[in-house]
């Protein structure tokens, strides 16, 4: 920088570190932070601080470009050249309302003797800057910068290191469950949580495994997984499935709702809601008819456990199968093999029991447990969609060689069986 600059900040202390707390113009921070790789000369630090810039920016860029709710989080930059200069400032305290508050507030002054790079929030600087490349007006909305110096030396640097690592170690992401929970740009997430209230079979009390525990006294909670227990007397489903459910279910929906981080118009949200939840329910009675089964049974644990253990084993019931079943028919839609419609009727007419072809390829009949792998899970995808639309002779015998070398027995439904369906497309 040439000229000065003037930025605002609170002076603050934490461990052995002094920062600041600035308050920064986004064409102040495009301007003056720069990255690490490009303080030339230190290539040590540059290689053990800063981490590679991924597509992520991209993302980040267009929502910033787009979102009238966006906001971004703080940045962490590094002084490099020592302690930036500082003076302090007092407000004005007349009534004495003030008393104390104006402690450690005062200006930073930029000027052109530091150079700045980002210590943490790296894809947000980049973003920031091809936004604004993009539209200069946002150059005048504001962000939060914590600043801290760094000094170019043997102990600087491994100071400076020793925060960038920390920084990182102990950051912690908001899980799946938690951005289901939340999220309210995420059109599959809010869309998730309206069926929760509104749709008639999943808004009954447990039917959806929201926490895998009550939450406790303090506050603390853990949502569930796609792993329902097998005694649960009430749930069809877990709160992280029916989120999968919903995205494989909006596969013709409008584009907006397959963008997570911008949220759809009320309309769009309204109409694909009732896309959705009419699919829920055709699948609901085409699926072995799981839906009146279990409204009608007294304990959903009747359908789920295996037949050993005195229960129907219905297939419906394990979110394995579940997401299996939604995910093949999409993609069988998609590829126009078949409509939706006919995939339904496909469906019907298959064993809707666990033990049977094509779903004990995620049961094992003799420990009564499910086999929720990768290899089993991507196997069942397989064979339902040679159930439901085979697209050729040879993928028929691909699958079922699959299944022979998986399982090391010969798969139940015969390729002659099978080939019937290719001529009923």
């Amino acid at each position: 920088m040439s000229n000065k600059t003037y930025i605002p900040a609170f002076r603050a202390n934490v461990g052995d570190w002094n920062y600041y707390i600035c308050k920064m113009k986004y064409a102040e921070v495009a301007r003056s932070v720069g990255f690490a790789h490009e303080l030339g000369g230190h290539r040590d630090l540059s290689d053990l601080i800063q981490r590679g810039l991924s597509d992520r920016t991209e993302e980040i860029a267009r929502y910033l470009l787009e979102s009238e709710h966006r906001f971004l989080g703080s940045l962490i930059v590094a002084a490099w050249g020592g302690e930036p200069e500082y003076t302090y400032l007092e407000m004005e305290n007349g009534e004495g309302l003030l008393e104390g508050l104006d402690q450690g507030f005062g200006v930073l002054t930029f000027d052109g003797t530091h150079s700045f790079f980002a210590l943490d929030g790296q894809h947000r600087l980049k973003a920031i800057k091809d936004a604004l490349m993009q539209n200069p007006d946002l150059g005048s909305e504001d962000i939060c910068v914590l600043l801290v110096t760094h000094y170019d030396s043997e102990e600087g640097r491994l100071k400076t290191r020793r925060l960038f690592t920390n920084i990182n170690r102990n950051a912690k992401a908001t899980s799946k469950g938690e951005n289901i929970a939340l999220d309210v740009d995420d059109a599959c997430a809010v869309i998730t949580r309206d069926l929760l209230t509104e749709h008639e079979f999943l808004s009954a009390a447990g039917r959806v495994r929201v926490f895998s525990s009550t939450p406790s006294s303090d506050g603390s909670f853990k949502l569930a997984t796609n792993v329902i227990p097998k005694t649960d007397p009430f749930a069809w489903t877990s709160i992280t499935a029916l989120y999968e459910i919903v995205k494989a279910l909006t596969f013709d929906a409008d584009a907006a709702v397959h963008d997570p981080n911008m949220r759809p118009s009320d309309a769009i949200l309204s109409s694909t809601f009732e896309l959705v939840s009419i699919r829920i329910n055709e699948l609901l009675e085409a699926c072995g008819d799981i839906g009146p089964k279990l409204q009608n049974s007294s304990s959903a644990k009747e359908l789920r456990l295996p037949t050993g253990e005195g229960g129907e084993s219905h297939p419906m019931m394990r979110p394995v199968v579940q997401l299996c079943v939604v995910r093949t028919l999409s993609s069988i839609v998609q590829e126009d093999r078949l409509d939706w419609a006919n995939c339904l009727a496909r469906l019907r007419a298959l064993s809707w029991e666990l033990e049977e072809a094509p779903w004990h390829a995620v049961f094992n009949e003799p420990t009564g447990r499910m086999i929720t792998g990768k290899e089993h899970s991507g196997l069942l995808e397989q064979l339902l969609r040679v159930h439901v639309q085979p697209s050729s002779l040879e993928e028929i015998r691909r699958v079922r060689r699959g299944y022979r070398d998986l399982f090391g027995n010969i798969y139940p439904a015969s390729e002659a069986d099978l080939a019937q369906l290719l001529a009923k497309d």
